[in-house]
């Protein structure tokens, strides 16, 4: 029989706190609206094409090497391996930085001030409810090679 500690014990899918804030921050705009005109523009849109771009650039490639390495991107199973190269080698956390750089480019698409001044909220709630826990069994699971992996690569960029 596995024990709890088999996973890492993130039991809401991390894209939803993406979303969830997100949704959020539209609903605040509806409360207390801020116009900010270059949101009107084509370059903020532009922009927002841009950074989505960027961010699927950042999230498909750790995804395609998951599913190489036959991992699991389901957060209440045990990981099989630990993550270290290709996208991994510049980032702990890609699918979240290209998630958050996702979110940045809707913000600029949706012309919605609140979804960046609501970013440090994002940071935080992913840190603390997916990124933290996630270290802690990662830790448990690989010991060593991990604690070096976290020396040589940072946890966002």
């Amino acid at each position: 029989m596995k024990s709890k500690a088999d996973n890492p014990g993130v039991y809401i899918a991390p894209p939803l706190f993406y979303v969830i804030i997100f949704v959020i921050s539209i609903l605040i705009q509806k409360i207390y609206p801020i116009k900010v005109l270059f949101f009107e523009s084509k370059r903020a849109f532009s922009l927002g094409l841009l950074l989505i771009a960027i961010g699927f650039s950042i999230v498909l490639p750790a995804i395609i090497r998951f599913y190489k390495t036959k991992n699991t991107l389901i957060t209440i199973r045990p990981a099989n391996s630990l993550q270290t190269s290709g996208i991994y080698s510049f980032s702990r956390n890609p699918m979240y930085l290209g998630l958050l750089t996702i979110y940045s480019g809707m913000a600029f698409i949706k012309g919605n001030i609140w979804t960046f001044i609501l970013i440090p909220i994002v940071i935080l709630v992913v840190s603390y409810f997916v990124i933290l826990k996630e270290e802690k069994y990662l830790n448990r699971k690989f010991g060593n090679d991990y604690t070096e992996y976290k020396m040589r690569v940072r946890r966002w960029v």
